[in-house]
């Protein structure tokens, strides 16, 4: 495991922190190596339910490594915006939900980061935007696709093109953040959301987030394709015998993930 990356589980809860707040958890080599490890081993743990990722210190992630990144050459960069983007989307794709507890700054690389996870609580501290037209490039790691998808073109480009770093109430007003909360109250609040995410059909969970991830760019009779086969695998689960006959006999569900 990368030394900038830490990694617990607790009832069912990953805990990923990205551990590099003497550089506000830049994005480099070690962290993106460690983030791939962690969310591999956590995707093979059975007992996971959900995750949740943070950064340590006053910065959730501010950016990627600019110093590292200033000398590449552009087939160097697209190399390092694929590894980046294959490795987002290991995030965005993972088996179970995953929460961004944004702590601080979330620019550039770090609100792709965050946009690959399913769900974003802020802090009230947090800043967010993606200012790479500053620096004289673009957002390499996703931005451009998945900020117009979750607020939409217009205020996607607006974003892009000037650059702005937005409040969290900002954020939570786009519909970039689902939440904000006070500062000491961020992780508390991810664990609470995790663990009652924790204590429905893993299954169903993970089928609810593969038709969201795959149906909702296609069509929509191809989308409503997918969930109705999705639907009708979870009728050959344990969980959904399990789910019905707990409503029927007005008692708590027992789910055991198959």
């Amino acid at each position: 495991m990368s030394e900038h990356v830490r990694f617990e589980l607790e009832a069912g809860v990953g805990l990923v922190t990205l551990d590099r707040p003497e550089a506000l958890n830049a994005l480099n080599d070690g962290i993106l190596a460690g983030l791939e490890e962690a969310f591999l081993a956590l995707g093979r743990e059975p007992s996971v339910r959900a995750v949740i990722l943070t950064g340590a210190g006053k910065a959730f992630v501010a950016g990627a490594d600019i110093k590292a990144m200033a000398g590449l050459s552009p087939l160097e960069a697209r190399a390092f915006a694929q590894r980046g983007q294959r490795i987002f989307n290991l995030i965005e794709d993972h088996p179970h939900p995953v929460i961004a507890a944004v702590n601080g700054f979330a620019l550039g690389g770090g609100l792709e980061l965050a946009m690959a996870c399913d769900i974003r609580i802020a802090s009230e501290a947090a800043k967010a935007g993606q200012p790479e037209v500053n620096l004289g490039v673009i957002p390499g790691f996703g931005g451009t696709q998945r900020l117009a998808r979750i607020v939409g073109r217009s205020r996607a480009k607006y974003l892009l093109f000037t650059g702005e770093v937005i409040s969290a109430q900002r954020g939570l007003e786009l519909g970039i953040f689902n939440e904000v909360t006070a500062p000491d109250l961020l992780l508390p609040r991810c664990r609470e959301l995790a663990a009652l995410i924790a204590r429905k059909a893993p299954l169903a969970v993970s089928h609810c987030k593969h038709a969201v991830n795959e149906g909702t760019d296609l069509p929509l009779g191809d989308g409503l394709s997918i969930e109705a086969e999705l639907f009708a695998q979870t009728f050959a689960t344990a969980d959904q015998k399990e789910g019905m006959q707990a409503f029927i006999e007005k008692r708590p569900a027992q789910f055991i993930g198959r």
